[in-house]
């Protein structure tokens, strides 16, 4: 498995999965001091064996805390494994989320009819203990400080992690993909999305002003509040395209929407420029957050006629 030291203490771990593209995609971040140690979002549990063949070769031998953003399968599934290794550890989630990390049969089964043979492709979910799961507003530890922040939109239990001058985003910036000289972004938008409740998340993510953003898909920035700005942008700019397509018809509407992005956002038309494998997989999750926003501005339009 695939990881880099970005920064003092900081590695990225690149959870590169067995399907096609799905590499440079889900990123677990550690982090380990003397005195702190702590794992942002395990990922799926089929890459978690190789993420635990990691963290020995990094000489982990303690986590203190494993942070999840949200209980998505590609963030969380590995989680319960991930305690077998290491069972003091601690795992922080939002209220909403705990349940079914301890009961995980309702998220498995949700993921499969939602997401398919990709689901199949993360693999199970485990159950984490009960006494290993909480939530709490801020972890002092190891004399260090990590707020952690409620960031509703690419789901009701997402979190964000500030600490030190680094943001755990998960997704609340959407997805991002850096290239030679080209950054590639989209909006992770699934269905629910709500544009009111991403934008006032956003918002508030930016309201902790760090200097460098951790995405969960994939790597970081350190024009942190260039990166949220843009991904306020793009969710604007998406939900406005489409509200414009829709009112020209249902024919071939999801292909004109793209094609019209294509035009109007220059950080997504850089999806040309990246590898076939990584377009091929984007094609799918492009489509995911497509279908999110139409229904957002479907029942929009649905409630203004009424």
């Amino acid at each position: 498995m695939i990881h880099n030291q970005p920064f003092p203490n900081l590695y990225l771990i690149d959870l590169k999965q067995r399907m096609t593209g799905f590499r440079k995609f889900i990123s677990a971040w550690l982090y380990c001091s003397d005195s702190l140690t702590f794992l942002v979002d395990p990922g799926p549990f089929n890459s978690v064996e190789k993420l635990i063949e990691t963290l020995k070769t990094l000489n982990v031998k303690r986590i203190d805390y494993i942070l999840l953003t949200h209980i998505h399968i590609d963030h969380a599934g590995g989680t319960g494994r991930l305690l077998e290794v290491y069972p003091d550890a601690i795992v922080i989630c939002h209220p909403k989320g705990i349940e079914h990390m301890i009961d995980p049969e309702k998220l498995w089964q949700g993921s499969l009819k939602v997401l398919g043979e990709i689901a199949e492709g993360y693999g199970e979910i485990l159950p984490v203990p009960r006494e290993a799961i909480r939530y709490q507003e801020e972890i002092e530890a190891g004399g260090q400080s990590i707020r952690v922040t409620e960031t509703p939109g690419h789901a009701l239990h997402h979190l964000c992690y500030s600490f030190r001058e680094f943001l755990f985003a998960g997704e609340v910036a959407g997805v991002n993909y850096s290239m030679a000289e080209k950054i590639y972004a989209r909006p992770a938008t699934p269905p629910r999305f709500k544009l009111e409740i991403s934008l006032a998340s956003l918002d508030r993510a930016m309201a902790l002003a760090p200097e460098i953003i951790c995405f969960g898909h994939f790597g970081y920035r350190k024009d942190a509040m260039s990166a949220m700005k843009n991904a306020r942008d793009q969710l604007i700019l998406w939900t406005e395209t489409i509200g414009e397509e829709l009112v020209k018809g249902d024919q071939d509407l999801e292909s004109r929407i793209i094609a019209v992005l294509k035009t109007r956002d220059p950080i997504f038309a850089n999806l040309a420029l990246a590898d076939p494998d990584i377009r091929l997989r984007e094609d799918y999750f492009v489509g995911n957050s497509i279908r999110g926003m139409l229904e957002y501005v479907k029942n929009k339009s649905v409630a203004k006629k009424i």
